[in-house]
């Protein structure tokens, strides 16, 4: 229940970023939801990669169908060398899946280690005194 929570989370926020700000904010959203929601970190990498998957790629297919597939084509026959409008959707969503995939794996790790420091630093004040 949690990773959904967290893959909704991560959808909208990014959406909600992106109109105020570049397209690389949905690496910080990602960032800070991985950083708040307890999560280990390949589910962390999978859920934010998914999220933005779907997202990135629903996004660029909905602008793409609103220009009749021009751009899309001229990129992907350059890119690919075939005229496949759905490819340069699929790269896009790829490419911001990594991206925010990636930034959530930091986030975990990172709420990983600075729990477990804070149990070492913890663990340490509470042992008794070793007698010399």
């Amino acid at each position: 229940m949690r990773s959904f929570i967290v893959f909704l989370l991560t959808g909208i926020l990014s959406f909600v970023a992106g109109i105020f700000y570049p397209w690389w904010s949905l690496a910080i959203v990602a960032f800070v939801i991985a950083l708040i929601f307890k999560q280990k970190s390949i589910i962390a990498f999978i859920t934010a990669f998914i999220s933005l998957f779907i997202f990135w790629f629903s996004y660029s297919y909905f602008i793409d169908l609103s220009n009749d597939h021009i751009l899309a084509e001229r990129m992907s026959s350059l890119f690919v060398g075939t005229n496949t409008p759905i490819m340069m959707c699929l790269f896009s969503g790829i490419i911001a899946g990594l991206v925010a995939g990636f930034s959530a794996l930091t986030g975990a790790l990172l709420r990983n280690k600075r729990q477990k420091k804070v149990r070492s630093n913890e663990h340490a004040y509470n042992s008794p005194a070793k007698s010399l």
